[in-house]
Parts: C-alpha cells; structure tokens; sequence
C-alpha cells in the first residue's frame, strides 16, 4: 500500500505586498485505493496544496513534511516526485507547441520506467485509452494542448493518468470547464483507473457536481489555509446545502 502523508504543512507565497502565508497547518494522509475530496471557497489554499506537493518553485515550504511511503517528498526534484509516483493534473494545463501528444505521452513513460515501452503494446495502450476517453485518434499527433477546447485538455490530463499509472493523484479542480458529457467521461476514466490500479486521489473541487460521478470516502473541509472539518460523502451533501458561510463566519 502507498502512503502519501502531510504533517503541520505550512506554505508561504511572496506577494507584491510581501510574505503572504496561505497554509497554517495541514494535516492529511492519503492511502491507496481512497479518494479525499478538497472543498472549500476561492483562496482558501486549495490549489496551494495541489503545487506545493508537486514541487512549484513560487511556493515555499516554512513548516511541516511531506512523505510518500516514509521517503521525504520535499526534497525531491519535480521530476523525482514524478517517479516516485506523484502525479498532478492542472487546473488549466499549459500548451506545449512544437511537441505532438504521442510524442509527449511516449517521452514520460520513458522517463518515469526508464526504459523506452514496447512500441507494438505502447500503440495499442493508446489507442484504447483515447477510445475509453472518447477522444478521436487525431489528437495524438495534434500539438499538447495547443488549440485544445477545455474538456480535450481535461481528457488529455487523464489519459496521461492512465498511461503513466502513477501511485497518487492530485486533480485540481479537474471539473472546471467542463459540460455535463465531458465531466461524465472524465469521471468515468479517473474512477476506471483507480479500479484497475489502486490509485490514491485528492481531488481538489469546488462543487459537489463532480462527487455525483466520483464517490469520495472523505470529505476534507478546506477554509483559511486549513482544514476546517472532515468526514464522508455527507458532509459533501451539507455543503451542497448550506454553502461555506458557517466555515468562514468561524474563520
């Protein structure tokens, strides 16, 4: 079983107004084959969290740890988070011009087993994939993400999920963007991959639309850089109800 495991995480941001401290305290663990859900209002230190653990330079670690299976994730590269099984999918994945999504999808792979896959089992891994995705056969050669719609960068994020089989996900707000087919399809293939791996996910959202597709097993109430309450699925139906006002009056 994978470990992901946050202690007393406190992270900090420079600001044209100074040091801004966004998380004060987090404390999370994620195993695998769980999903956690992440809710909470615009600025409450969601995303923060999502880059922190995946290495952004712009935020920087003042307190706390950070650990996958026991191994101190913070001082690892971003690229030696990657290989150790760390994965993130963006709230607004960048285009890369000049580099076709075959080609991209090919390079990772390669870099994280280190060893190029078998070009007649790679083709066949890929095409099933963007058919699970419903994603036609011409995005491979397509450019990453340059002139995709929302819901194709989403898709893309995920087929690189499934491809790449990390141990944990991060999806940050994965469900931005996206109409009522492309959510359902996007769902539908973190759920298949979780079942066919044992993936370990946060899912980072700020709606509940997503959690009717992807059930969560704990709800972790994000507000003011910490986690103001958890529990299960219904907590996740209270805020569906209620809204964060209560969340941010105690804040």
């Amino acid at each position: 079983m994978t470990t992901l495991d946050i202690k007393n995480l406190h992270v900090s941001v420079e600001t044209p107004e100074g040091t801004k401290q966004i998380l004060k305290g987090v404390d999370l663990t994620i195993n695998s084959g769980e999903t956690h859900a992440i809710m909470g209002p615009n600025g409450s230190g969601k995303s923060t969290l999502a880059y922190s653990i995946a290495g952004h330079p712009k935020y920087t670690i003042t307190e706390g740890s950070v650990t996958l299976d026991g191994e101190d994730v913070l001082e690892m590269s971003v690229d030696e988070r990657a290989k150790a099984g760390l994965f993130l999918a963006m709230q607004y994945p960048v285009e890369v011009p000049g580099v076709s999504v075959s080609n991209f999808l090919r390079t990772a792979k390669t870099a994280l087993d280190g060893e190029a896959p078998k070009l007649r089992t790679w083709v066949k891994d890929v095409k099933q994939s963007m058919e699970n995705l419903r994603m036609d056969p011409a995005f491979a050669e397509r450019n990453v993400n340059e002139g995709f719609s929302g819901g194709e960068k989403k898709r893309h994020e995920i087929l690189q999920m499934e491809l790449l089989q990390p141990k944990i996900s991060i999806l940050d707000e994965t469900d931005s963007g996206l109409d009522v087919d492309a959510l359902r399809i996007v769902s539908e293939g973190v759920n298949r991959i979780k079942e066919n791996t044992g993936l370990g996910i946060m899912l980072i959202t700020h709606y509940t639309r997503i959690l009717n597709y992807i059930q969560p097993d704990f709800v972790h109430v994000f507000v003011n850089g910490r986690v103001a309450e958890q529990g299960g699925p219904e907590l996740a139906a209270r805020l569906e109800a209620e809204g964060y006002d209560r969340f941010l009056v105690e804040a």
